[in-house]
């Protein structure tokens, strides 16, 4: 068994265990925490599958803003512990019929080429060994800043308009609210600011 299988394996049993793990805890800190223990393990299978880009785009999106997102958000409503006690039986038809569609789909995906004997071939990529070869990311970066220049400024500028938008959307303009003016402060008569008083004793 090589380093890249026995890798492969580690990061696919830490993913099942953190699955299981986000949908069994009662606490949803704990859950969140383990969403992104199944995110970057997840990342760690695209990277050791040979794709870099998916890889670091999933731990760039999911695990640094939705995952981040939605910690914050849990701990700032301070979500308590459900107390609600749900029969787990009466949840178990839904369950497996999840888990069938699921496996419907892999089947069909696979084309039901399915070897199920001890031996599984698997095409790997040994990610170590591609040093002199353009990865993922480079051929992507290419692509994207020669042939698709063009689109790619224009969703960036498309971006842009929606965040200016949505800043100037949020900004409400009320004429009752008194606001600082620096002009009005720097032209003022310095002379007259302090002022001594002498107390009686």
């Amino acid at each position: 068994m090589t380093i890249d299988i026995l890798l492969f394996y580690l990061f696919f049993s830490f993913t099942i265990v953190s699955s299981f793990m986000v949908i069994t805890l009662s606490n949803a800190v704990h859950s969140v925490l383990f969403l992104i223990i199944v995110f970057f393990n997840t990342a760690s299978l695209l990277l050791l599958l040979g794709a870099e880009f998916f890889s670091f785009m999933f731990l760039i999106v999911y695990v640094g803003a939705i995952a981040v997102l939605f910690l914050f958000v849990v701990m700032m409503l301070n979500v308590k512990k459900n107390n609600i006690i749900i029969n787990k039986l009466s949840v178990l038809p839904i369950g497996l019929i999840i888990i069938f569609i699921l496996t419907q789909q892999v089947f069909a995906i696979l084309d039901y080429q399915f070897i199920l004997s001890d031996k599984i071939f698997l095409d790997y990529i040994i990610w170590t060994k591609e040093n002199n070869y353009l990865t993922n990311v480079e051929v992507i970066g290419i692509f994207l800043y020669t042939k698709f220049s063009l689109l790619f400024l224009l969703c960036g500028f498309i971006l842009l308009v929606s965040m200016i938008g949505a800043i100037v959307l949020t900004m409400h303009q009320r004429p009752t609210v008194k606001k600082q003016r620096i002009s009005d402060q720097l032209i003022r008569n310095y002379k007259g600011v302090v002022k001594f008083v002498n107390l009686r004793k």
